[in-house]
């Protein structure tokens, strides 16, 4: 049985989304909690029925949002942050440049490119993370 990653929470990507308003302005508010819901849900469908590596899963998560679009502002901030949130809580760290980020979210929200090829940019771009503490984390 394969492991279970650890999931980014819905009050996390709130939390999130209400952070990016704030530094980056935009329109407060949810627009449709259940597109929210199932953004969130489809990294994990895909899990259950699939065989995806973290970077399928964290662009599920972000291709999600970017589609659905929850909120009615600062949704590519968002699904970027997650999928970013989302590795990293799985012991990845994304490091890409800024400019290049913000140009692959809007190929990706203007389908130029598919969830594939964001997985693919996403894994190109990632490293494992450094544990301060060791292998064993302890």
């Amino acid at each position: 049985m394969k492991k279970e990653p650890v999931w980014v929470l819905k009050s996390v990507v709130l939390a999130m989304h209400e952070e990016q308003l704030l530094e980056h302005g935009g329109q407060p508010g949810l627009r449709d909690d259940h597109l929210l819901e199932s953004a969130l849900a489809r990294p994990q469908q895909l899990f259950s029925y699939d065989d995806p590596d973290l970077f399928d899963l964290a662009a599920a998560y972000v291709q999600g949002i970017v589609r659905n679009h929850p909120f009615l502002d600062g949704n590519k901030r968002t699904a970027f942050l997650t999928g970013y949130v989302f590795l990293a809580r799985n012991g990845m760290l994304l490091q890409a440049p800024e400019a290049e980020a913000a140009q692959v979210m809007l190929n990706l929200a203007s389908r130029k490119i598919k969830e594939e090829e964001f997985a693919a940019w996403l894994k190109k771009n990632s490293a494992k993370k450094k544990s301060p503490r060791g292998p064993a984390g302890g």
